[in-house]
């Protein structure tokens, strides 16, 4: 995923200015289940440390010892792991281990996709079985080029490839100041979303005062800054204030999030949604069609914090599109 990726670039340019040799591991296809879906990436150091995970803490090891040989000889590998036998996920990965050297172009232009928020993909080429080949490896594609993320890569585009589009980074917005707003700035950003602020000014609050958060916006409702808002985006509304999130409302009503979440009982939300279409009745129903108030899944949640999960985790059932459920409760497999 995007947020993963942002992490694994950021410490591959810390590893880089130190001289410190990095491997990229990528899970390119499985048999059976898994902990995670094909897509997901580690970042391996040769001093050992890593950044990020393919699994849930069970593979890895044996993924460090495999990229021992890749940091040697510089020659990209496919690793099989057979975890029916030594898990309780009972699948096959295939995880393609390569030298991970993009160039400062790479970089740049990976982080100009990230903020401007633009789509891109990755094609990883391999063989379904244990084996080193040159011609095995990841090839990014930003802004319809191609970049390689090591030198010595030799495309062979008659090898099987597995090709992953990457959307941008999931946004959230929270709209407020108090405590719960400091727990659900926290809970979202270790989901890996990308997590703005937005205060009024008299709150005097700052950055540091929201744990998690990439920026903050301090500006009154009729200031907001909403042109960045897309279907990539969630708004949470927690000033605890009807007339503040009236006026917040109001000023995101030409925007489209794929959620806006308000606190507090039905009766209150309706109330608010009766006034804002006396100020806005030309508001259209694919606006209103995304408001969920009272915000979150009925789990008995109680403190700020369990507040904060059935928060994130209805927002996860929307952009999902999933009807939550038990897992145990759940026919077939988990993942579809």
């Amino acid at each position: 995923m995007t947020h993963e990726l942002k992490k694994i670039v950021t410490a591959y340019t810390k590893a880089k200015q130190q001289n410190i040799k990095t491997v990229l591991a990528t899970v390119v296809a499985l048999n059976g289940s898994s902990y995670r879906r094909p897509g997901v990436r580690m970042l391996i150091l040769e001093n050992g440390e890593t950044v990020g995970a393919v699994s849930g803490g069970c593979v890895e090891k044996e993924v460090l010892r495999q990229a021992a040989t890749v940091f040697t000889t510089g020659v990209a590998k496919v690793m099989t792991y057979d975890g029916r036998y030594r898990l309780g996920c009972e699948g096959i990965l295939y995880v393609l281990l390569e030298p991970f050297t993009p160039n400062t172009v790479f970089c740049d232009t990976f982080w100009k996709v990230v903020a401007d928020r633009d789509d891109f993909s990755i094609t990883s080429y391999f063989e379904q079985k244990d084996a080193e080949n040159g011609s095995f490896g990841s090839v990014f594609s930003f802004f319809n080029k191609k970049y390689a993320v090591y030198d010595k890569f030799q495309l062979n585009k008659e090898l099987p490839a597995f090709t992953q589009n990457l959307e941008p980074c999931f946004k959230l917005m929270i709209i407020g100041a108090e405590h719960d707003a400091v727990q659900l700035t926290s809970y979202a950003a270790l989901t890996g979303w990308e997590v703005t602020v937005c205060v009024i000014p008299k709150e005097e609050k700052q950055l540091s005062d929201f744990p998690g958060a990439e920026s903050i916006q301090v500006a009154v409702p009729e200031l907001l800054e909403v042109s960045k808002i897309d279907n990539q985006t969630a708004v949470v509304l927690m000033t605890h204030s009807y007339v503040k999130d009236l006026q917040y409302l109001l000023a995101l009503k030409k925007a489209q999030p794929i959620y806006i979440g308000l606190l507090g009982p039905t009766t209150r939300r309706e109330k608010l949604l009766n006034e804002f279409i006396e100020h806005y009745p030309e508001v259209n129903d694919a606006f209103l069609d995304v408001i969920h108030g009272p915000a979150g899944l009925h789990i008995g949640a109680e403190t700020p914090q369990e507040i904060s999960i059935a928060i994130v985790a209805e927002i996860l059932t929307v952009i999902r599109k999933t009807k939550p459920i038990r897992l145990k409760d759940k026919i077939g497999k988990i993942h579809n």
